[in-house]
């Protein structure tokens, strides 16, 4: 035991629990994380957090562990994953992991249920989704002014100012040079990133800075990608969103009735995992754009929203994974023909990233440098990237799943469906590439890419 007084107990493996003598890890994650090690010298630990973000903890361990979570599936018993292991692995030591797995919510068992009813309660029981990484954003700015003396008053009142001002930057610097500064109509649809700012900003700002000179939408459907939730088919959210700016509230009317389009059966497919919208960013990220650009109206109400997060129509080509979600077909349907019904303007956004590319991604090639295999990469899947861009402005939706899944999605395009659903949700006379951009890390590690565009 540590003499330290607020070193917390470690966890105690539990022979007398099912769960953990037959340990089942969730859906985990592992990243680098930098120790120093007796001697002060760094090391790099194993650190495993949730990959569905539905706990905050992170088990640290050791890198030789990785190649043993597969076999925390459930099917063995901690004496038979010892046994087939082999290789120095003891039985306590195994036990010691699976314990810290447990207590953080990483192990199929109690602690997880329990974390997994919280979230769904607070979900239920919240008229909005609370802003995260947009507050964490504002935040930042503030902090960056005030430093590590920035008080949470100070976060308040100045974050939403200083959001604004660095949006205004950000459109400045990216339409200073565009012959098309301005739309002369509001789109039926736009495409936009959904990238952290700091790599995005320049295809965020290439498009909703066009849309100040247009009529404000009374309404805008946001289609975003399910990065970490259960869903396997089109997920809704029944809930509006906040950003340090302010509320968008819920478009009730018009989800009344896509549940009534759909039938009893469908509408309760498509909010069954509607808790998939918590942690989700891909939404999110977008309401102090639309905040910003399009203002309130004369009672002081940001346009009404609605937010859902599409599957990849790749993999069962637009039906949902398993069979059990909602498919993609009825979800379009039902909604054009609430859509043609609906009195005002309707904007929709599609929250979409392009290519996901470098080691941290499973590429054996980095990308940082000017060796030529390092530029040849970076030069293919910019070339891959706009001759897919060119078969979404020509409007051949088919062709562009046909031909990604035909190359196996091999620079991990992460949101078509959003785009699919858009273009057949627009039906566009024309489609726009206003800008196409990648971000790279210094080491080369991860490239992806984003593009600005508008469908009319």
């Amino acid at each position: 035991m540590s003499d330290q007084p607020n070193t917390p107990p470690q966890p105690v493996f539990d022979p007398n629990a099912q769960h953990q003598q037959n340990p089942k890890i969730r859906k985990v994650r592992g990243v680098p994380f930098p120790v120093k090690d007796a001697q002060g010298k760094q090391a790099v630990m194993l650190g495993l957090t949730d990959a569905q973000q539905i706990s905050q903890k992170m088990v640290i361990t050791h890198p030789a562990f990785q190649h043993l979570i597969g076999l925390l599936d459930g099917s063995r018993t901690i004496d038979q994953i010892v046994t087939e292991v082999g290789k120095g692995l003891e039985q306590p030591m195994l036990e010691n992991l699976v314990a810290q797995l447990d207590e953080s919510g990483l192990l199929f068992g109690p602690v997880f249920d329990a974390l997994l009813t919280k979230m769904h309660n607070d979900f239920d029981n919240a008229d909005l989704l609370p802003p995260g990484s947009t507050a964490q954003f504002a935040d930042m700015l503030v902090m960056q002014e005030h430093g590590e003396e920035t008080t949470e008053e100070q976060k308040i009142d100045q974050g939403p100012t200083k959001f604004r001002e660095i949006m205004d930057n950000w459109i400045d610097a990216a339409l200073k040079e565009a012959t098309n500064p301005a739309f002369d109509t509001l789109p039926k649809a736009i495409v936009a990133p959904h990238v952290d700012y700091a790599r995005g900003w320049m295809n965020y700002a290439s498009v909703y800075g066009r849309l100040r000179t247009t009529e404000r939408p009374d309404r805008i459907i946001i289609l975003g990608t399910n990065h970490f939730g259960q869903s396997t088919g089109v997920c809704g959210c029944n809930k509006g969103y906040e950003s340090p700016l302010g509320i968008c509230n819920l478009d009730t009317d018009l989800v009344d009735k896509l549940k009534s389009a759909l039938g009893q059966d469908n509408a309760e497919k498509l909010f069954e995992n509607r808790y998939d919208h918590e942690n989700e960013h891909s939404i999110e990220l977008h309401m102090p754009w639309i905040q910003h650009i399009f203002g309130t109206d004369d009672n002081g109400n940001f346009p009404t929203v609605f937010g859902a997060l599409i599957h990849d129509p790749i993999v069962n080509s637009g039906a949902s994974y398993d069979g059990s979600g909602l498919d993609m077909d009825p979800f379009i349907d039902a909604l054009n023909t609430v859509l043609a019904d609906l009195p005002g303007k309707t904007l929709i956004v599609s929250s979409a990233d392009l290519s996901h590319v470098g080691p941290a991604f499973g590429d054996q090639q980095t990308l940082a440098g000017d060796e030529e295999p390092a530029k040849a990469f970076r030069t293919q899947v910019a070339k891959h990237d706009h001759e897919m861009l060119k078969l979404f402005t020509e409007k051949k939706i088919d062709d562009l799943i046909g031909s990604i899944s035909w190359q196996q999605n091999s620079t991990r395009w992460c949101s078509i469906g959003n785009m699919t659903a858009a273009m057949r949700l627009a039906s566009p006379e024309r489609v726009e590439l206003l800008n196409y951009a990648a971000a790279m890390d210094p080491q080369g590690n991860t490239f992806v890419s984003t593009a600005a565009l508008a469908m009319f």
